[in-house]
This record gives C-alpha cells, structure tokens and sequence, in this order.
C-alpha cells in the first residue's frame, strides 16, 4: 500500500508529457501570496507561451461579488522545488477583463518604468536583503522563545549557531536550497539580531527581475513554513521594546554607478532620494514607523541621513565604493513587507528619471 508521501513524490516523467503549472499572484492585502494549479498538456518554459487564467478575485479583495473575474498573466517562469520533474511555478499579475491592470497590479506600473529606455541603458542592479520572524504556530510568538517570556537580551544570536541561540535553521536552509533550485538568484542567508529573526538575500538581479524572485521567494517560504507548522511573519516590528524590526534593505547599482567616477553619480542618486524622502517612506511598507525610530540600526523615519559604512543612516555607502570611486549603495529604509515591484521601481524612477524642482519640503543631511 502506497504512503501519502509516496504519492507526493511520484515521478510524473515516465508515464505522462503533462506538467503541473503553479499560478502564483499577489493578493489583495499587498502582501498576501495567492496560487493554484493546473495540468499543462508538455513543458513550457517561456510565460509568453502559457495560457492565461482567471479566478475569483471578490474571495481575495480584488473584486467585487457581481463583477468577479480577474485575469491572470504568466510573467515568469520557475521550477518548481516542490513538485520538481519538468514541473513550474509561474509568477503572474492581474488583470480586469478588459484588459486594465487591476488597482492592486504593482507589476504594471514597475514594468513601465524598467522598459523605458533610459531605464534599461542603465541596466539597474538590485539586491534585496529579505528579513523575516518565525513564529510558533499557536501563539504567534517567536520561534525559540519561551511561551510568555523572553530570550536574554540581543547580541548573542546574530549568524550563531547552537539549539541556545539559533531558531529555525532546518527551515531557513531548506529554503535556501528549494530557491536555489528554482532558479531564484539567492545570494545568501544569514541568522538576524533577534532570535527567531532570519534573512536572506537575493541579488543581483536586473529590473523586473528582482520583484519576480522576491515575490516567489516569499511564496516558497510561505510553502516550506506551512510544511514545519510554523508561522512566516514580514511585519516589521514584530516584538515591541528593545529588539530588533525587520527590514528589506534594497542595495542598488546603475550601469554609471558602476563604471569610473560612478561616485559622483552615486551621491547625486542619494540627493534625489533624500529630496523624494516622504515620498518614499509611503511607498516603503506599512507599520515601518514602528521600525524607523533611530534606534536598532535605523534612521528616524522623519529623517534623510546618509553615510558611509552607517547602518545608523537612511542610505549606506560601503568603504569600497567609497574607496574605488563606484559600485553601489544600500537604501536601508524599505520595510519588511514592502512590495518589491514598488521600492526597486520607485528607486529606479527618482534616480534616473525624477528631475527635483526649485522646491521641496524635505531636508537632506550629507556625512
């Protein structure tokens, strides 16, 4: 008699040409990860080549019950660590039957500006450093914590090891290897100051790019927790008092920023960012006033510093750009759960396309 995880398991290869295509959107709270399956008739392996879907977008607050069909629109294609064989994930984004990209469509609008052209000759580089709590499952408290209390106070658990300070590492490195295997760019993880707190980094990756991976990095971790029982949580200040938030510092690179005297263009990016300030913080994640408070490696929210080697500032130089005259920069505001279509696109558009005029309400203090 076959176990349920001999089922799981079975290799589709030997006996069928059809695939399992997993259709993964964003749902309607911005940070929701939505999918489902269906049977494709042979592998696909560009987007442009799947069929479009639809579903019932009045159960994810994307529509409303009378009118309820929304359109999903393969974007980008991943193997799936899951289901493995010749087997994909597919990011998608959502559509009005008409063909509008629906309100909650953060994708459009970040394609646009990648495609412009004075965009794409600059080739933007990103690389999103993704922090994240684990929590345990019945009472959303972090993973490794006593249940009521708290661990001893941070310092100690910062990319340690050992069952006393370290929480969670069977999951973190699972999904470090099903990205891996998915074709995500994960450039590494790392153990987080407050216990039960992980990160991991993916990057670089080019334009669009970046939002793609982040998201179905988000949806893989959502599917590995779900397997160990355990609770994923991308608020950004998940335990108040003297613990460390979560962020998703965006490092960023343009091809000028790159090359000789990409210093200088750096510094002219990291003014327009600090002109655009308010603006950014909107656009930043929601809670992020609980993390921006100038304490626990952050700059207040009210407040645009820059510096080099800083993790105290809004925006962080690194000693080797300063010291090679180019490379790239850290903004270290973006909260947790930022949607990474917004931040990457949003930093690409103040940089290269804004133009600041004669006025402004923000200050900008340089080190």
């Amino acid at each position: 008699m076959a176990m349920l995880t001999d089922l799981i398991n079975l290799d589709l290869s030997d006996c069928t040409d059809k695939i399992i295509a997993e259709y993964i959107w964003v749902g309607g709270s911005g940070m929701d990860v939505r999918s489902k399956a269906r049977t494709l008739s042979k592998p696909v392996n560009d987007p442009s080549k799947l069929p479009k879907w639809n579903f019932d977008g009045s159960s994810t607050g994307q529509a409303t019950g009378d009118d309820s069909e929304v359109i999903l629109c393969p974007q980008a294609i991943f193997r799936d660590p899951f289901r493995k064989g010749k087997n994909i994930l597919v990011m998608c984004d959502c559509y009005a039957p008409n063909g509008e990209p629906i309100p909650t469509n953060n994708r459009h609008r970040a394609a646009k500006i990648f495609s412009h052209p004075d965009v794409k000759v600059e080739e933007p580089w990103f690389g999103i450093e993704q922090e994240y709590t684990l929590l345990q499952k019945d009472t959303n408290w972090p993973l490794g914590w006593p249940l009521g209390g708290y661990p001893g106070p941070q310092g100690p658990y910062y990319c340690a090891a050992g069952a006393d300070k370290s929480y969670g590492r069977d999951i973190v490195d699972a999904h470090y290897k099903a990205c891996l295997y998915a074709g995500i760019d994960i450039s590494g993880i790392n153990g987080e100051v407050m216990p039960g707190q992980w990160e991991f980094q993916v990057g670089p990756a080019v334009g669009i790019s970046a939002g793609d991976q982040i998201w179905v990095a988000r949806y893989i971790l959502e599917r590995i927790t779900e397997i160990a029982g355990v609770v994923v949580s991308f608020d950004p200040k998940p335990i108040p008092g003297d613990w460390n938030g979560a962020g998703a510092h965006t490092n960023y690179s343009t091809k000028s920023m790159r090359s000789d005297g990409g210093y200088e263009v750096i510094k002219k990016a990291i003014h327009k960012l600090g002109l655009r300030h308010r603006d950014h913080i909107a656009a930043y994640g929601d809670g992020n006033e609980r993390r921006l408070t100038g304490r626990h490696e952050t700059a207040d929210i009210n407040t645009f510093i820059w510096g080099v080697a800083n993790r105290g500032a809004s925006v962080r130089v690194g000693r080797d750009t300063e010291k090679e005259g180019k490379g790239y920069f850290e903004d270290r505001r973006p909260a947790s759960n930022m949607d990474p279509y917004v931040v990457t696109s949003m930093i690409a558009e103040t940089t290269i396309l804004w133009e600041p005029s004669h006025s402004n309400g923000n200050g900008v203090a340089a080190p």
